[in-house]
C-alpha cells in the first residue's frame, strides 16, 4: 500500500473512532463542563476575550480551546456534549495524520502508519481526544510545531517556519507559555548536538520563540484591559507559580515517579505488550566499566538516525520538565505519545520478525478481552448478575449502573456494535492461523483494540457514565425554576480555584451564581448539598428561611454531594 493510502484509511479511522459517538456520554465530571460553560458564556455575552462564567468566574486558561468550542457552536447552533468535544477529536486527527506524514518520509510509510495506529488506540491519547478538555488541543499543537521546527532545521535554519509559529501561539493561547518554551527547547537542543553552533541555535529560536509570542501577546492586553490585576493574578497562579510549586491551593500535587505510573497505565494496552516480551527477549551480561558504557552510549547517540534522535529528545526533555514542578497529571505528558508511538512501532515490527510468539500472546489475550466484554455484558442483560454482589458504600451506585446496562432498548445499531470485538477477535484468529508471518498480525491485533473502544464508546460507557451525570439533575431544577438567576452555597468560598456546581450550571444555561457574591432579593432557589446546609443557617439563618423542594437523591459527579434545591425567603418580609 503506497502513502497516499496508508493516508487515507487514516483519516476513515480517526473519523470512526473518534466523531461518530461524541455526544453519547453527557457530561459525567466537573472537568468538562467547566470548560464548555466558558465557550456558552462567550457566545451569551458575545465577550470573547474575557468572559465571567458561573456569575464570578474567570477562565483559567487562555481562550483558543474555548474559541474552537464557540466556533463549532456556532455552526451547529448550541452548545452540547458533541459540539464541546470535537475541538479535542480534531486536533487528535490532526497530531495523527501529520505525524504519519513526517514518520512516513523519513521512516518508512509502514512504521509510520503502524505508529500512527498506535497513537490512536492508546488508553490516555483515546481518553483525550473526545474529551471537553484543553489538553488534546494543546499537545496537538505542541506536537505539530515540533514536526515542523525539525524541518525547518532539515533546511539548515533558512526561512520562516510560519505553521510551526502559529501552532506555538495556538499552544500558548490554550495553555499558556508552556506551549511555546517546550517545543522550542527540543529542536534547539537537537541542533546543537548534532553541531549547529550555539549562539546561531539559540537566537535561532529566541526569534521563533518572540515570534510565536504576537498573537498571545495582543490577547493577553485585552484581556488585562479588561479584568486587570484580577487577571494578572490569575496568569501567574497558573503559568509562574504553578511551575514554582507556589500556588495558593494544592494542584494535582504529586512525586516524580507519579509521571512514570502514568505513562506505563497510559499506554494500556500497548503496555502489556512490552510486558509479554520482557520474558522473550534473551539478555547478556553487562560488560565494561561505566565509562565504557557512556563512551558506548555517546556513540550511539552520535550515530543514531535523526529522526530517531529527535524523537528521543522529545520524549526525555518533555517528561524531565514535567517531573519538575509539584503539580503532575498525566494529560500534561500527551505530547510525548506519538514519539513513545513511534518507537513502539519498530519494536512491534521487531517482534514480528524475532519473535513473532510475543504477538501471538498479546494478540489472544486482546482477543480474550473481547470476547469476555461481551459475555458479562450479555449476563447482565439476562440479570444473572444479582444486586447483592455490590456492598459497601458505593453499592447503589454500581447497581445503578448495571441497570443501566441491563435496562436500556438495544437497537440493531447496538447490537453491531456490541458484537463487533467478537468478529474482531474471530478475524484476529484467522489471520493468525493462515498466516501469521507478515504485519497482517499487527494490523490483526490493533484492529482487535479499536473495536473494543468503539463498542466502550457506542455503548457501554455512554449507558454507565450517563447514570452517573448531574444532568437529570439540573434538567428537573429547569422544571421547578425555568427562567431566572438561581443560587449555588458552598462553604469553599475563600479557596483561590472556587468550586461551583459547574455541570448543572451548565446545563441550566449558566444562570447559577454563587449566594455569597450577590444580593439574593427577597426570595429565590438556593442549590447546595444537605452537607452544608447547617452552614447556611448559621451564617444566614436571621435573614432567611428555607424551604427543601427538590431532593436529587444522586450523588453529584461535581463534588460527590447529594445536593437539594431549596426555596428562600427574607424573614422580615414574611413577619410584614
Amino acid at each position: 500500500m503506497d502513502r497516499k493510502k496508508y493516508f487515507w484509511v487514516l483519516v476513515c479511522l480517526c473519523i470512526l473512532s473518534l466523531m461518530l459517538f461524541l455526544g453519547q456520554s453527557y457530561f459525567h465530571t466537573r472537568g468538562e463542563p467547566r470548560e464548555a460553560v466558558v465557550a456558552l458564556s462567550m457566545l451569551q455575552q458575545g465577550n470573547w476575550i474575557l468572559p465571567v462564567n458561573n456569575g464570578v468566574e474567570l477562565a483559567f486558561k487562555p481562550p483558543f480551546f474555548h474559541w474552537c468550542v464557540a466556533a463549532v457552536s456556532m455552526v451547529a447552533g448550541t452548545v452540547n456534549e458533541y459540539t464541546s468535544r470535537m475541538p479535542s477529536a480534531l486536533a487528535l486527527t490532526a497530531m495523527v495524520l501529520v505525524g504519519y506524514v513526517f514518520y512516513a518520509k523519513r521512516r518508512g510509510a509502514e512504521v509510520a502508519f503502524l505508529a500512527a495506529l498506535i497513537t490512536l488506540t492508546n488508553f490516555e491519547v483515546h481518553r483525550a481526544g473526545v474529551a471537553c478538555r484543553v489538553d488534546m488541543v494543546l499537545s496537538a499543537m505542541m506536537v505539530i510545531a515540533l514536526y515542523q521546527l525539525y524541518k525547518w532545521g532539515e533546511r539548515g535554519l533558512r526561512g520562516f517556519p510560519l505553521v510551526g509559529v502559529l501552532c506555538l501561539s495556538a499552544a500558548a493561547l490554550t495553555k499558556g507559555p508552556v506551549g511555546i518554551v517546550l517545543p522550542c527547547a527540543v529542536p534547539a537542543v537537537f541542533l546543537w548536538i548534532r553541531g549547529k553552533g550555539f549562539f546561531r541555535v539559540f537566537f535561532s529560536f529566541l526569534m521563533v520563540a518572540v515570534s510565536a509570542c504576537v498573537l498571545p501577546a495582543v490577547w493577553y492586553v485585552a484581556a488585562y484591559a479588561q479584568g486587570g490585576e484580577r487577571f494578572l493574578d490569575l496568569v501567574l497562579e497558573e503559568n509562574v507559580y504553578r511551575l514554582m510549586g507556589k500556588m495558593s491551593y494544592a494542584s494535582h500535587e504529586n512525586p516524580a515517579w507519579y509521571n512514570v505510573v502514568t505513562v506505563v497505565a497510559g499506554y494500556v494496552p500497548y503496555t502489556l505488550l512490552v510486558v509479554f516480551s520482557l520474558f522473550a527477549l534473551h539478555y547478556r551480561r553487562p560488560a565494561g566499566r561505566l565509562r565504557t558504557w557512556w563512551l558506548r552510549f555517546r556513540t550511539y547517540i552520535r550515530q543514531m538516525d535523526d529522526a530517531r534522535l529527535y524523537s528521543l529528545l522529545c520524549i526525555v526533555i518533555i517528561f524531565v520538565f514535567y517531573c519538575i514542578p509539584k503539580s503532575k497529571r498525566s494529560v500534561y505528558l500527551l505530547p510525548i505519545y506519538p514519539f513513545i508511538a513511534y518507537f513502539l512501532a519498530e519494536y512491534i515490527v521487531f517482534l514480528r520478525h524475532r519473535h513473532l510468539n510475543v504477538l501471538r500472546i498479546f494478540g489472544s489475550v486482546m482477543s480474550g478481552l473481547a470476547v469476555l466484554l461481551l459475555l458479562v455484558f450479555v449476563a447482565v442483560r439476562c440479570d444473572w448478575v444479582p444486586d447483592t454482589l455490590f456492598s459497601g458504600r458505593h453499592a447503589a451506585e454500581n447497581i445503578a449502573y448495571m441497570h443501566a446496562l441491563s435496562d436500556f432498548p438495544l437497537s440493531v445499531g447496538g447490537v453491531l456494535i456490541v458484537a463487533l470485538p467478537v468478529v474482531a477477535a474471530w478475524w484476529y484468529f484467522r489471520v493468525q492461523r493462515i498466516n501469521a508471518a507478515d504485519n497482517g498480525i499487527i494490523y490483526a491485533c490493533i484492529g482487535v483494540i479499536l473495536s473494543i473502544f468503539f463498542a466502550l464508546d457506542g455503548v457501554y460507557q455512554p449507558k454507565v457514565l450517563n447514570v452517573k451525570s448531574d444532568k437529570a439533575v439540573a434538567e428537573e431544577v429547569a422544571r421547578i425554576v425555568p427562567e431566572g438567576r438561581l443560587y449555588s452555597f458552598r462553604t469553599d468560598v475563600f479557596v483561590e480555584n472556587r468550586m461551583h456546581p459547574f455541570t448543572v450550571n451548565f446545563y441550566l444555561g449558566d444562570r447559577m451564581v454563587p449566594f455569597d457574591c450577590f444580593d439574593p432579593g427577597p426570595e429565590g432557589y438556593v442549590f447546595m448539598g444537605d452537607d452544608v446546609v447547617a452552614a447556611f443557617l448559621e451564617r444566614y439563618g436571621g435573614t432567611y428561611m428555607l424551604e427543601d423542594v427538590y431532593d436529587s437523591r444522586h450523588r453529584s459527579c461535581d463534588d460527590k454531594r447529594n445536593n437539594h434545591l431549596y426555596h428562600f425567603r427574607r424573614l422580615t418580609q414574611s413577619v410584614e
